[in-house]
């Protein structure tokens, strides 16, 4: 936590109440499979014109890479529809800390083992940067999530701490 920012917001989030989680829920099993149905179609459709768009981007360098990026913006985008659906886990342990700590352990634990991971021989690196969305650390605030990750040899990163914490692998900067 850096030292100009507002330790209120490193703190668990509000247990919401039981009759919107469960609205939520319902909500989510209706819509996702339509959600699921859009993403396919914008796919197919930025494929389509993908196909067509091959032959400008033969020819232009730039054309391909704002292809991509805009492929990138818009199927990001359809999936960014559904971040206000709500799991079974999370209506199941809405305000159960020990639930959520466990959680971020094993998310931490997850990435730590990916980066620490040693480096073979014409594959890609391990990573070294991650984030770890607020919906896995709910319950126990983004301070629990720092008091974690650097433990296990993390460092903090700026982050939105009402929507992920940003962390990066501190021995990718040692040289091999």
């Amino acid at each position: 936590m850096y030292v100009y920012e507002d330790p209120g917001t490193w703190t668990s989030e509000p247990t919401r109440p039981r009759w919107q989680l469960v609205l939520r829920f319902a909500a989510t099993l209706v819509c996702l499979p339509v959600l699921c149905a859009l993403w396919l179609a914008v796919a197919v459709v930025l494929f389509v014109v993908g196909l067509f768009a091959d032959g400008i981007a033969a020819v232009s360098d730039g054309f391909a890479r704002g292809y991509m990026r805009f492929m990138d913006d818009m199927l990001g985008g359809v999936l960014r529809l559904g971040s206000w659906f709500v799991t079974w886990p999370e209506l199941r342990h809405e305000g159960d800390s020990e639930y959520y700590r466990a959680r971020v352990d094993r998310r931490v634990g997850h990435w730590t083992t990916l980066a620490s991971a040693p480096r073979e021989p014409k594959k890609a690196r391990p990573p070294v940067e991650c984030a770890i969305p607020l919906r896995d650390y709910r319950g126990v605030g983004a301070g629990y999530v720092a008091e974690v990750a650097l433990g296990q040899g993390w460092e903090l990163r700026p982050s939105d701490v009402r929507k992920e914490v940003r962390l990066w692998w501190s021995a990718a900067s040692h040289v091999d």
